[in-house]
């Protein structure tokens, strides 16, 4: 779909050479910064360096210090300990990083997933029982789950076992029975954005603060909460920002053998940024637990067999192409049921389902066709007895939560996040289900939010795209979920010669500033005609390293005839 360039609106000028003055920015940075907030140097100052110092008192989270009294209790009471989890990055690096911490605590922990087809997410009645057919405990920590398993927390205690829940997930009901529910969204103290692997993070840094331990660095475990924060798409701001930028440098030396294992095999080096953990590490983390059980996944984080550590990392690898193969036939027969069913002038979202689509990749596919037609879209997959669970992702502007709170009557359980979702639902229900959904989302979006725009955050001269200018602006990273990387625009450009296709489908193109010639990429490019020239082209500058050697180049997002 064309999307529609939006360009910023004017800024003080005033304050915009005073930031960069003082901090040395060149204004194309400068601008970014003052449209993200940071007006005064200061401010600019702590987000262009973030700090650990800067990370908040954790007792501060609702219900915390309660969580961590008794996990300490359970600690010197030498109880058994179980975590339960779930079998995406965020769930698994969780578990990881709690029973690694608990473990050097001196605690006896077992760790406990469910499986995705037969189980669903989080605490089942099903993951429940088999759970304590295979542990003995009388602490379970739900960890990524729970904030709305009232039924499922009655039957855990009914066992005569504590339950704390450590969560990110929206409420939809009342809160469980349980001993503590640390969940930032309910009683975050600003903090609603962390992902689960930050709320364990900050349940760590408690129960240091309660109870100190020569010895334990909670440095060691920010390369594991980076990697979940990155692969769960939350906003990187605030104290996810610190904590991601932190971990990707304690990456680089990772004491962890999986992780390393893993960076091997999917051939990420330093300087490693968000975009490796995202796109390289991320996928292979959850390929287990989209075509199976998340169990090799766990033991890749928390083995400190090198052996072991390189041979899961392998086995991963080999899964995600497995998963890659599978997506790609089930967005083939997704988009075949688009291109017959759906409208775009009549349509405000987008609702499939159909028996033996595979639920451990509907949640991939239902990203890639939300974003090639801009709607909200959610994907079911049925099976034999008609049962089906789907997952969906959301446009800006469709909260998923809420819109499924609207049509609640029609399934047996939903829940997710405003972008993200997972619903449960009966074969008949479907149809009811999918006009419902259909009117809400119609009543809940206008007309303006289900037109795609491209943001772009300033105009950039091509002669301005250095090596120096790419230096500056990596000061602005890690780039992600409400910090995305800077969308520049040149006006009224053509490049020196026709562009060379690359892999039947890329195009590379140079362009001529003054002396100098700027490279460009444009992925995907070959696959539509180019406009008419002279072009108004928008860009990201990029990394590109050559024979040792880094320059800067343009990747292109977009080009149009100028409309200068």
């Amino acid at each position: 779909m064309q999307r529609r360039w939006i360009f910023p609106e004017e800024i003080d000028l005033p304050t915009l050479g005073r930031l960069c003055r003082e901090l040395g920015l060149p204004e194309s940075v400068g601008r970014v910064l003052i449209r993200n907030g940071y007006n005064a140097p200061e401010e600019a100052a702590d987000f262009l360096q973030p700090r650990l110092k800067n990370l908040g008192d954790p007792l501060l989270l609702g219900e915390m210090e309660t969580a961590a009294r008794r996990v300490l209790q359970a600690i010197q009471a030498n109880e058994k300990v179980v975590l339960y989890g779930d079998y995406d990055v965020d769930g698994v690096a969780s578990l990881a990083l709690l029973k690694r911490f608990l473990t050097a605590l001196g605690a006896s922990v077992a760790c406990f997933l469910p499986h995705r087809i037969e189980e669903g997410y989080g605490l089942s009645m099903s993951g429940v029982e088999r759970c304590f057919e295979e542990h003995d405990a009388s602490l379970l920590i739900a960890v990524d789950c729970g904030t709305n398993s009232c039924k499922e927390v009655e039957a855990i205690r009914s066992r005569g076992v504590d339950v704390l829940i450590l969560d990110h997930h929206e409420t939809t009901g009342a809160r469980p029975d349980c001993i503590a529910l640390v969940n930032p969204k309910r009683d975050g103290q600003g903090l609603g954005y962390l992902c689960s692997a930050g709320v364990v993070f900050k349940l760590a840094h408690a129960i240091l603060k309660l109870s100190p331990r020569p010895g334990i660095d909670l440095k060691d475990y920010l390369d594991i909460v980076a990697l979940a924060t990155v692969a769960d798409i939350v906003p990187l701001v605030g104290e996810n920002r610190i904590l991601v930028h932190r971990g990707l440098a304690q990456m680089e030396h990772s004491r962890w053998p999986g992780l390393r294992a893993l960076m091997v095999v999917a051939g990420v080096e330093a300087p490693i940024s968000a975009n490796a953990l995202g796109y390289r590490l991320g996928p292979r983390i959850n390929a287990s637990g989209r075509l199976g059980t998340a169990q090799e996944s766990l033991r890749l984080l928390t083995t400190d067999d090198i052996a072991e550590a390189s041979r899961l990392a392998d086995s991963l690898d080999h899964q995600n192409r497995e998963r890659q193969l599978v997506e790609r036939q089930l967005t083939d027969e997704v988009e075949t049921w688009v291109l017959g069913n759906f409208n775009p002038i009549r349509d405000a979202c987008i609702v499939a389902g159909q028996r033996d689509w595979h639920h451990g990749v509907l949640g991939i596919v239902a990203s890639r066709i939300m974003r090639r037609y801009h709607r909200p879209t959610l994907l079911i997959g049925f099976d034999e007895s008609g049962l089906g669970k789907g997952s969906g992702r959301s446009i800006e502007g469709l909260s998923l939560v809420l819109a499924l709170q609207q049509c609640a009557e029609h399934l047996e359980k939903f829940g997710g996040h405003e972008m993200a979702a997972g619903v449960t639902i009966q074969e008949d229900r479907f149809s009811t289900f999918r006009d419902a959904f259909h009117a809400s989302a119609r009543e809940m979006m206008s007309d303006d939010l289900l037109v795609p725009k491209l943001r772009v955050d300033g105009e950039l001269p091509i002669a301005q795209v250095t090596h120096a200018f790419l230096e500056c602006q990596s000061r602005l990273e890690p780039y992600g979920s409400a910090n995305p990387q800077p969308v520049y625009a040149a006006r009224g450009v053509s490049p020196i010669s026709p562009p060379r296709i690359l892999k039947e489908k890329h195009l590379r193109f140079d362009f001529q500033a003054g002396r100098q010639k700027v490279p460009a990429i444009f992925f995907n490019g070959a696959m539509d005609k180019l406009p008419r020239g002279p072009w108004d082209v928008a860009f990201t500058v990029e990394r590109n390293e050559f024979n040792g050697r880094v320059d800067a180049q343009m990747q292109i997002v977009a080009i149009r005839t100028s409309v200068s």
